[in-house]
């Protein structure tokens, strides 16, 4: 039976984590360092009452005393939130599905040898790949902060480097994160190859699920995602104040 989807937001979280967190009134506040939505975003505690605007007014000003703009995360189950923040003039962000597998169904019998490297740390090819697509420093000290087993993933079509990943494991379940494939290697295998690779060092690090998150906009991501087997397994989306 596939993880529940409290289970995936735990793996999510330790596996691409904030800077900061603090549990303070009904709230999950999240200091991000500039590192994205995911790691500045608050949510609502599973045992906390119903929010109110009071509630969602003191979130949005702990979260200025950080220097982040107010960001709220929505879940299944938080339609009465969602509906509050909307009252409140918070727009809707960036809807995201977390897909998951069982590992085993993601791997290949090709060899990782010439095709994929996986190391503790990361050269700086994998870097300049990351940088063309728009991830740099401050993500790439999320993964930093991400404790071990983690690995970075290069992919290679022929003799050229083509794709790059970061996932790491927490528990039961490995996280895929910041997949990345060149502009002129898509639509040639280069992100299923590392798909195989990710679900390998799942197994390899006692994981029987591999998932991740992908926004709804990047369709091809999650054309890619369906063609291999993978479900998705819940949703959660934004609320952003616009500025």
């Amino acid at each position: 039976m596939r993880p529940e989807p409290t289970r995936l937001f735990a793996a999510l979280e330790a596996t691409w984590p904030p800077a900061e967190t603090v549990d303070e009134a009904g709230w999950r506040l999240r200091r991000g360092g500039g590192g994205g939505r995911r790691v500045s975003a608050a949510t609502r505690l599973p045992d906390a009452p119903p929010a109110d605007r009071e509630g969602v007014a003191a979130a949005a000003a702990a979260m200025a005393k950080w220097g982040q703009a107010p960001l709220f995360q929505v879940r299944a189950g938080d339609e009465a939130l969602d509906a509050l923040l909307a009252e409140e003039g918070y727009h809707l962000a960036d809807p995201t599905r977390i897909f998951v597998s069982d590992a085993a169904a993601l791997l290949d019998d090709k060899p990782e040898v010439g095709r994929v490297l996986r190391g503790a740390c990361r050269v700086a090819l994998i870097e300049e790949i990351w940088a063309a697509g728009g991830i740099g420093a401050e993500r790439l000290a999320v993964m930093e902060r991400a404790p071990s087993p983690r690995t970075y993933l290069i992919g290679r079509l022929g003799d050229r480097p083509a794709s790059v990943a970061f996932a790491a494991t927490d528990g039961e379940i490995t996280m895929i994160h910041a997949v990345e494939t060149l502009a002129a290697q898509r639509r040639k295998g280069a992100a299923r190859m590392l798909m195989a690779a990710a679900a390998r060092f799942a197994e390899e690090t006692g994981a029987r699920w591999l998932a991740l998150a992908a926004t709804e906009r990047n369709a091809a991501a999650g054309a890619l995602y369906h063609r291999l087997g993978m479900q998705v397994a819940t949703r959660y989306h934004y609320r952003v104040k616009p500025a």
